[in-house]
Parts: C-alpha cells; sequence; structure tokens
C-alpha cells in the first residue's frame, strides 16, 4: 500500500498528471477521478491483446492518450512545464537513456511539480545475480544518446535473470531455489537480433538497491546532469521501493559516504539473508531424505 500512501500525500485529484507505462496496473487512474494523461506504446485494443493470457484484470487497462514511440514528453503532449505529477511504475530500470528520461518528465512538469518512481529492488527480483548499475553506465549511455539497448545490455539479462522458487519476486521471508531463466542458446540469440540494432528488444538495462539509486540521483543532480532532486523516499516493500523526486527537492539529507556504507550493507544482508534461507531449506530436505 506504500504506493498508494504516496499517491494521497503528493497528489492532488485537483492538478493535471500523467503515468507512464502503466499498462494493466495504474497507480492514479481516471476511474478513480484523476486528471491523468496515459503514455504507453500502443493503444488500449493493444495492450489488451498483450496482456490476454496473462491472468491480469483486462479492465484495468486504460484509454491510452498518447503513444510514445521515442520522441520526448514535451513532444508528444505538447505540454511543457504544465503537470503537477508524473507517476512511472517499473518504467526507469527499462529506459536506454537513463538521464534523459529523467529530465523529460521534469521537462513536462511545472514548478510544484513532482515525479514518483516505483522502482524494483534488484535483491528481491530476478536480477539478483546481475551488477549494481553505476554512474558510468549511466552516463555512458547518455553521451551515446542510447535509443534502444546495447548488445551488452542483452547478454547480461539474458544469461543471468533468474526466479528463486519460480518466482521472478520475492521479499525477505522467501525461500527456496535458484534457477537461471533462460539458456545460453537463448543468450546467443539475443546477442544476435541486438547486433543487428534495429528494432527495440525490451530488457532491464539497470539495477538498484534502494541506497545506490539515491546516491546515483544526488550525483546526477550534484553533476548538472539532472535539474531533480530526492523529495522523499521510501525503502523497499516486498520487492519494490519508492522515491519522489522534484526540483524543489533537498536532497537525502545524509553525506554520500553514509549512503554507499549503506548500499554496501543492502548487498551484504540481503545475500546472507537468501543464503541462510537456503541452506536451511537443503538441510530440511536432507532430513527428510535420511529419514526415508
Amino acid at each position: 500500500m506504500q504506493r498508494y500512501d504516496l499517491i494521497e500525500k503528493y497528489i492532488d485529484k485537483r492538478g493535471h498528471g500523467v503515468e507512464i507505462g502503466p499498462s494493466h496496473n495504474p497507480i492514479a487512474p481516471k476511474r478513480a477521478g484523476f486528471k491523468v494523461d496515459i503514455i504507453d506504446h500502443t493503444d488500449r485494443s493493444g495492450l489488451l491483446e498483450k496482456y490476454k493470457e496473462h491472468g491480469v484484470n483486462l479492465d484495468n487497462i486504460e484509454e491510452v492518450d498518447f503513444i510514445w514511440s521515442g520522441e520526448k514528453y514535451s513532444e508528444i503532449t505538447g505540454r511543457s512545464r504544465y503537470y503537477d505529477w508524473v507517476i512511472a511504475s517499473h518504467v526507469i530500470e527499462h529506459v536506454p537513456d537513463f538521464i534523459s528520461f529523467i529530465n523529460g518528465c521534469h521537462e513536462i512538469l511545472n514548478g510544484r511539480g513532482v515525479l514518483i518512481l516505483a522502482v524494483p529492488d534488484s535483491t528481491r527480483c530476478f536480477d539478483y545475480f546481475r551488477q549494481i548499475t553505476s554512474i558510468s553506465g549511466i552516463i555512458d549511455a547518455h553521451i551515446s544518446g542510447n535509443k534502444i539497448h546495447t548488445v551488452g545490455t542483452a547478454v547480461d539479462h539474458v544469461l543471468n535473470v533468474c526466479t528463486m522458487d519460480g518466482n521472478i519476486t520475492w521479499n525477505t521471508m522467501s525461500n527456496g531455489e535458484f534457477r537461471f531463466m533462460h539458456s545460453m542458446s537463448d543468450a546467443k540469440s539475443h546477442f544476435e537480433q541486438a547486433a543487428e540494432g534495429v528494432t527495440y528488444l525490451d530488457y532491464h538495462a539497470w539495477c538498484f538497491t534502494p541506497h545506490s539509486f539515491r546516491i546515483l540521483i544526488e550525483d546526477l543532480y550534484n553533476l548538472g546532469l539532472i535539474c531533480v532532486r530526492e523529495v522523499t523516499f521510501i525503502p523497499t516493500d516486498g520487492f519494490e521501493f519508492f522515491i519522489v523526486l522534484g526540483g524543489k527537492g533537498e536532497g537525502p539529507k545524509q553525506s554520500r559516504l553514509q549512503m554507499m556504507k549503506k548500499m554496501k550493507r543492502e548487498i551484504a544482508q540481503e545475500k546472507t539473508v537468501i543464503k541462510q534461507l537456503y541452506f536451511s531449506l537443503l538441510r530440511l530436505r536432507n532430513r527428510f531424505v535420511r529419514r526415508a
């Protein structure tokens, strides 16, 4: 419910906002009275077709106001410095150019506007075995003007995404066996497709822990690469964390070193918890085997 608490605190229904890529799970739906424009990669009929076999509530899919095909949000909406809020849930980890995405959202926000992000915690989802994103990759992708994902991103994603106990997300109480989701043959196939560099293929380009993300945002702001700072932050709830950004944000109010230490603890603690759970399950299984 953390996401809906954020809505109540930071969104005034009298204001006008944008939700980017809500697909079948909008946070601020029109039917609930929000004055919201929907941006997605296809229209409602296309989304209905995409999700018809996914076991989701298709009635939640909203009419799409703007179909995005790579242009700036200010261009597609025809508005600049206008909206009171922008919501993007589980979007930012997919974008080829992180910095341009943030700046594009800021460009359509008015002076009081906020950008609300829900972000998967890579220690609680299928990105578990992948490396945490560094600022170097973020900056290089921006300087290169990436519109599609790199070949390296494609291979890294396909080789290393995993499940735990058959699930692609989990929480601290979860336990079970890890399995990779794809084969080396799959990785080769994606390598070849991505190397053609013609069409957009969807991957998680970036992997974060809560504090790696907070550090990244503050570093990009202080480098002059983005114009928004942290307004508020909510730690991981289940498998996702939340951050609100805005032009009037004051930042995390912690030193960079403090946040870096917290990031290292997030990684170490999660791996320790998962390891302990895994070996406890293994010992339990072996005990039953011996009794049999």
